[in-house]
C-alpha cells in the first residue's frame, strides 16, 4: 500500500475510535444528568406512549421546528432527509461480500445531493442574514455548515461532472476498512478531498453541535410525561439526598434520646 493509503486507513480508524469513545462518554453523561424539575414543553403528553409519539414526530418530522419557522424547517428537513438517503447510497461501497439487491437499486439516491446542498445553503444563509441568528452563531456553527457543504459539493463533482475516481478501487478500499482487508485507495485529488473532511467530521462529532442527534432523546423538555399534578417528580440524586437526610435526622434523634 502507498503511504497515502496507509495514512487514510489509519485516519479512518482513529476517527472512528474518537467517535465511539466520545459519543459513548456523552451518552453516559446525558443519562446521568439529573432532571430535578418537570419542564416538558406544553402542550405536553400525559402518557409514556404520548412521549414516544412526540419524540417520533420530532425525530422524523421536526414538528417543533415546523411550528417555529417554516423556512428553517424546510432547509433543515431537506438537509437531514437527503443525508439519510445519501447514507444508504454510500452503504453499497462499505457492504462486505455480496451486496443485497436493494442496495444495488440505490443509484437514483445520488440526486439527494441537490436537496442536501439546498438545505445547507439555506441554513448558512439564515446564519448570515438573520440578525438574531447571526448574533448567537459561533465560528463552529459556520465551520460545520461549510464542512458539510464542501463534502456534498465534492461528491457532486465526482458524480455529475464526469470526474469519477476508479469505482472498483473505491469499493475495495471502503470494504477493506470494514473487513480489515486493506486495499489501495484511488489517488484522484477530488476523491481525497472528499473523504478527508468526512473522516475529520466523524472525529469531531462528539465535541460539536452535531450531538443534537442523540441529545434530543435526553431533552427533558421533550421526553417527560406531564404528570406533575398526579405524581411527585424527584431525581435520583435528590431522592438519595432526601434518604441520607432522613437517616441523619434519625441518627441525631437516637443520640439525643
Amino acid at each position: 500500500m502507498s503511504s497515502i493509503s496507509i495514512f487514510f486507513t489509519l485516519f479512518f480508524y482513529f476517527s472512528v475510535l474518537i467517535f465511539i469513545t466520545g459519543l459513548s462518554y456523552k451518552i453516559v453523561q446525558y443519562w446521568n444528568t439529573p432532571a430535578p424539575l418537570k419542564i416538558p414543553i406544553a402542550p405536553a403528553p400525559l402518557t409514556k406512549s404520548g412521549v414516544f409519539l412526540r419524540l417520533t414526530k420530532e425525530v422524523f418530522l421536526f414538528a417543533t421546528l415546523f411550528k417555529s419557522s417554516k423556512w428553517t424547517w424546510l432547509f433543515g428537513w431537506s438537509f437531514h432527509l437527503a443525508l439519510v438517503l445519501l447514507f444508504f447510497r454510500h452503504l453499497v461501497y462499505f457492504w462486505p461480500g455480496e451486496i443485497p439487491l436493494i442496495l444495488l437499486k440505490t443509484e437514483p439516491l445520488k440526486y439527494a445531493a441537490y436537496p442536501l446542498i439546498f438545505g445547507l445553503l439555506g441554513l448558512l444563509g439564515r446564519r448570515i442574514f438573520v440578525d438574531r441568528v447571526r448574533y448567537i452563531s459561533a465560528p463552529s456553527d459556520y465551520l460545520m455548515l461549510l464542512l458539510i457543504i464542501f463534502i456534498g459539493a465534492s461528491g457532486m463533482v465526482m458524480t455529475f461532472a464526469n470526474n469519477h475516481p476508479n469505482m472498483l478501487l473505491v469499493k475495495n478500499f471502503a470494504e477493506g476498512l470494514i473487513t480489515f482487508k486493506w486495499s489501495e485507495l484511488p489517488s484522484e485529488a477530488i476523491f481525497l478531498a472528499h473523504i478527508f473532511p468526512v473522516f475529520f467530521l466523524i472525529a469531531i462529532f462528539p465535541i460539536s453541535k452535531l450531538l443534537h442527534g442523540p441529545g434530543i432523546f435526553f431533552a427533558p423538555t421533550l421526553n417527560q410525561v406531564d404528570d406533575a399534578r398526579k405524581k411527585r417528580h424527584i431525581s435520583q440524586w435528590a431522592m438519595q439526598k432526601e434518604k441520607n437526610t432522613k437517616i441523619d435526622l434519625e441518627h441525631n434523634n437516637d443520640k439525643g434520646s
